[in-house]
């Protein structure tokens, strides 16, 4: 979907800390607003994903705006260390567009500026809208029992135990990576957009043992944990 602007919650430069591109220098854009839950504390029970502890309301995150498309991505060149193209760069640029759901923004238009720019393109999404064109690394993660817009990725990372998303649903999508991450405990915070009680991700042994004895049963699949949270970075 073209858009005049880009509404990001924040951005910055870490290191990839789950999945198949784990201990990958990156810089995340977190785009503002998610298809499954409106991100209120209040509407978390009637929303179709209901353990999302992710602040993705408004644009107030550090480096966070609204954005032109030309601007947008010279923050993310300004983020990453170095120079984006040409010799001597050290290693290949790597932008990941999450959110929310960045699906919602994130257009061809956009990813081909950030092409232009020298990186390669990678996004983490719940997988109900269309793909545009020319993203280089797709991520899905599959919430509840929203429906599919795609059945192809590089890599399926399903957080585990979900009712409603169990792995043998999932049967039928193309992947080259299948990740279970264990869903992680809940504590009471508060959301610095709404001021109300939020959720706060904290590792689950419970569901990590789920996830673990799920993997060594059905070796298709492998192990996702949030080295990133482990470790004390974004």
């Amino acid at each position: 979907m073209a858009t005049n602007f880009y509404r990001v919650k924040e951005a910055f430069y870490t290191l990839q800390g789950e999945g198949a591109q784990a201990g990958r220098a990156a810089v995340f854009c977190r785009f503002s607003k998610c298809n499954l839950w409106n991100g209120r504390e209040e509407s978390r029970s009637t929303a179709v994903c209901q353990f999302c502890d992710t602040d993705f309301i408004g644009t107030d995150g550090n480096n966070g705006g609204e954005y032109s498309k030309q601007a947008l991505v010279e923050l993310v060149a300004n983020l990453w260390p170095g120079k984006t193209k040409g010799a001597n760069i050290q290693g290949k640029p790597y932008v990941v567009c999450t959110g929310g759901e960045p699906l919602l923004q994130l257009d061809a238009a956009l990813i081909n500026a950030f092409h232009d720019a020298g990186f390669e393109v990678a996004v983490e999404t719940n997988g109900t809208l269309p793909l545009p064109q020319g993203i280089d690394w797709v991520c899905l993660s599959p919430k509840a029992d929203a429906e599919l817009a795609f059945i192809r990725c590089d890599e399926l990372k399903l957080v585990y135990p979900q009712l409603l998303a169990m792995p043998e649903r999932f049967e039928h999508i193309e992947a080259d990576h299948y990740y279970l991450q264990p869903m992680a405990d809940y504590q009471p915070v508060v959301l610095a957009s709404d001021k109300l009680e939020g959720a706060k991700e904290g590792l689950s042994g419970s569901n990590t043992q789920k996830a673990l004895n799920y993997c060594l049963k059905h070796p298709k699949w492998k192990l996702s944990l949030q080295t990133h949270k482990m470790i004390g970075i974004e």
